[in-house]
């Protein structure tokens, strides 16, 4: 069982993540089975208290960041579960939250799948999956360090979502661990909503309706808020939700074939509207495009910069100094005579705005392909590197990095926001990202505080601006604690007070995430509205916590036997 560990300075690394936000904890618990998770919920529950669930901390939205309470971490729930094969012939992956994405990849690549505790089933589902072509999960978010867990919670995609998708659709099932202990089981296709009216039932016998908010939600790459739709299927509620609704404790997963060819291909272009309309003309030629991703000029000039002045950047390859900026697309190929005709209609795509099909960089084999890979995965790592550079003299700044999307209509238009924006505040900045779904992280490079505190009211000025577009304010990273201002901008407040209202309904004393998606001075007033004890206050020294210790389940209540479903 897993014990819950009163908070010393020895354990400061686990209030933090990528973001750069800290925060505080009372007490800590590193569950290693759902049945720990139960656990110290239940105690956690009967004490009031609130808590963040958390798993390899690479967040950018401070999701995982705790204000106060208990601190429940995940990465320890590390094991690859089982094997399913579907009667089209599909494999299923069932895994724990704290699963790495980096080793799963190297499991399925390498056929190494830890099978310990397996049941026959998934053992004999193993032996068809190695003797077939190889398979992959092709969620890709740059961080391979994530967990299978984190990328649930927010949705998360990358590159290669252009092809793909984010997460959801791979999720096929999930065990939830709801704050009192209960559990939902849920399979994909199993339970819908009546238009926006959610019926669940719980492992423990009780039964839940659920009314889902009322808004629209943008139609373009989003991971703002809950995902709700008429007549949706239940499942998709609970990913994307932020570690707000329930602690997700396994994950079964859809497998794809891996491709038989993929290319990597750069193409530079000496002017920005140039790779825009290039974007735009090239989109809806592609059959076989897993990514087309955007380094911006200033994206462009950090790497020249490092390569010049890091040996560890020295094996990067030159970029001409005319070229202003670069669009790389991955093709995903079943020959290559297919990725041929794909090469041919890039070509053709950029000779049509006036750009030379010469000026790429076409990556076939493996060793090209991992040189492509330092390239890209180069820039937000220089401009990282940049930034701890001006912390040393000011550690109050950080990089301001955006995560919006609009409609594919809106591209030019979204580009020129930020373009005229930021040259009108005289401010710093690198963008790359997603440019085959509008999708660019525009990062703001604050060189004092006032270039900090302009950052920050340009991403505020963005946000309804994009909102007005059609678009998400944000579109892979979540909301969390950071971005929760923008998702109001987004859907107004009777809209977040619908997301409220329904967290409320699974978790009565709202203590899971509390501060991600909506502040805990909101969740504290409707409580108060309906009469309730205001058990978990936002004020940590007037939370109760439990005692530190190992916790017990409940008089009377059996064990769920193993750890699959």
């Amino acid at each position: 069982m897993a014990q819950i560990i009163s908070f010393g300075p020895e354990l400061e690394e686990y209030v933090r993540d990528e973001s750069r936000t800290v925060g505080e904890a009372d007490s800590i618990s590193f569950p290693t089975s759902e049945d720990d998770v139960r656990d110290v919920l239940r105690s956690l529950h009967a004490a009031a208290a609130p808590a963040t669930v958390q798993g390899a901390r690479t967040g950018l939205a401070a999701g995982a960041v705790p204000h106060g309470g208990h601190v429940m971490n995940l990465s320890r729930m590390d094991r690859v579960l089982g094997l399913r094969q579907d009667d089209d012939g599909r494999f299923y992956v069932r895994v724990q939250p704290g699963v790495v994405l980096a080793n799963l990849r190297k499991q399925l690549a390498g056929k190494s799948l830890p099978t310990v505790g397996w049941s026959d089933e998934s053992l004999a589902a193993l032996d068809a999956l190695y003797a077939g072509p190889e398979q992959f999960f092709p969620t890709d978010p740059t961080e391979t360090s994530a967990c299978i867990g984190g990328m649930v919670a927010c949705n998360a995609s990358g590159a290669r979502s252009y092809g793909y998708g984010p997460v959801r659709p791979h999720v096929s099932a999930l065990r939830v661990v709801l704050a009192d202990g209960d559990v939902l089981s849920l399979a994909r296709g199993q339970v819908r909503a009546s238009g926006r009216t959610l019926r669940l039932s719980t492992e423990g016998g009780r039964e839940l309706e659920l009314h889902l908010p009322t808004y629209q939600m943008p139609r373009t790459k989003n991971a703002s808020g809950y995902y709700v739709a008429d007549d949706m299927d239940a499942l998709d509620l609970f990913v994307g939700s932020d570690g707000t609704l329930g602690v997700v404790t396994e994950v079964e997963l859809a497998l794809t074939v891996a491709p038989a060819v993929v290319w990597g291909i750069s193409c530079f272009f000496e002017s920005e509207e140039a790779a825009l309309d290039f974007t735009c003309a090239v989109r809806p030629t592609l059959a076989r495009a897993a990514a087309i991703e955007y380094f911006d000029a200033g994206a462009l000039s950090i790497l020249r910069t490092q390569r010049e002045k890091s040996a560890a950047f020295s094996s990067l390859p030159a970029v001409d100094e005319r070229f202003a900026c670069c669009v790389y697309l991955e093709l995903d190929c079943e020959s290559e005579d297919e990725g041929t005709a794909e090469l041919y209609a890039i070509g053709d795509a950029m000779a049509a705005v006036g750009a030379n099909e010469a000026d790429t960089w076409v990556a076939r084999t493996d060793v090209d392909r991992e040189c492509q890979r330092f390239f890209r995965h180069a820039v937000p790592e220089s401009v990282n590197m940049l930034i701890d550079e001006r912390r040393r003299t000011n550690p109050a700044i950080t990089k301001l990095g955006s995560d919006m999307s609009v409609p594919d209509e809106r591209l030019h238009d979204v580009v020129a926001l930020y373009r005229t924006t930021l040259a009108e505040a005289g401010l710093q900045s690198a963008a790359w990202g997603h440019i085959g779904s509008n999708h660019l992280h525009v990062n703001v490079l604050p060189r004092d505080d006032e270039d900090f505190a302009a950052g920050k009211g340009l991403f505020a000025r963005w946000a309804a601006e994009v909102t007005s577009m059609g678009g998400a304010v944000s579109a892979e990273h979540g909301v969390g604690k950071i971005k929760r201002g923008f998702l109001k901008t987004m859907y107004g407040a009777r809209h977040i007070q619908e997301m409220a209202a329904l967290k409320l309904e699974l978790d009565p004393a709202a203590q899971l995430g509390r501060g991600n998606l909506f502040g805990e001075d909101l969740l504290d007033a409707m409580r108060a509205e309906k009469g309730e004890a205001a058990g978990a206050s936002g004020d940590a020294a007037a939370v109760a916590t439990p005692v530190a210790g190992e916790v017990a389940p409940m008089p009377g209540e059996a064990k769920r036997g193993g750890e699959g479903a």
